[in-house]
């Protein structure tokens, strides 16, 4: 325990206190319709643009991670995140042929309010009093809801529809899930580190993150 009174291993203490709203998030009943094979594939097609847009802006978020972790700690991490900045590419390219697939025309996306609202929380990040440990915090957890939402989707037992496989592998990968491990030991290691006051923001920022990944599949199911 460190000046800041923050233990390794906050972000597996944090998932146990929240442990219902962490299970909102991934335990959605869209995603949770992936594996049932009760999908409304309309449903699907609806999150499969709102995703698209959100990924351009988490582009963005994700330099700013990017951009405090070279000013602000010792630069051991940045291959790390330059890996997930540069695997966005690939993402949108995917995100592009899948659309064509689905026949959902991109440039005819506008965000909803649930999107829009993530979005804004995302740009937040560029302002520069928000600290590397509240950023790398807040990637961690974004990207852990993804991969266990749809690691479960690909579980045995599952009935996800083949045409859905893909999406599912995608971020339910043991690849991808080793990722995001990566980035866990990361948040951890910096919330070790961390002065109490940006324990508690990155907390905030850990739990703002669920309620916004739970809207944003409320939106993919209820065009809220």
């Amino acid at each position: 325990m460190d000046g800041g009174g923050v233990e390794a291993g906050t972000t597996a203490a944090w998932m146990a206190r929240h442990r219902g709203m962490y299970e909102r998030a991934t335990r959605h009943p869209f995603t949770v319709s992936i594996r049932d094979g009760t999908v409304d594939l309309s449903a699907f097609r609806r999150w499969l643009g709102q995703d698209y847009m959100f990924v351009k802006e988490f582009v963005a978020f994700l330099a700013s991670v990017l951009l405090k972790c070279c000013r602000q700690s010792d630069g051991s991490d940045m291959e790390i995140i330059l890996g997930g900045l540069a695997s966005l590419s690939d993402e949108l390219s995917w995100f592009k042929k899948e659309a064509e697939k689905w026949s959902v025309n991109l440039a005819e996306v506008s965000p909803l309010k649930s999107n829009t609202e993530y979005c804004r929380f995302l740009q937040s990040f560029s302002e520069p009093e928000i600290s590397y440990t509240v950023a790398i915090t807040t990637f961690w957890i974004i990207e852990t809801v993804y991969q266990d939402s749809f690691a479960f989707c690909i579980e045995e037992g599952n009935k996800t529809p083949p045409e859905l496989l893909g999406t599912c592998q995608r971020w339910g990968s043991p690849e991808f899930k080793q990722y995001c491990q990566s980035l866990q030991r990361i948040a951890d290691r910096c919330l070790a580190e961390a002065p109490a006051d940006a324990a508690r923001s990155a907390e905030e920022a850990f739990l703002r993150v669920l309620e916004l990944e739970i809207g944003f599949w409320d939106m993919s199911s209820s065009r809220s």
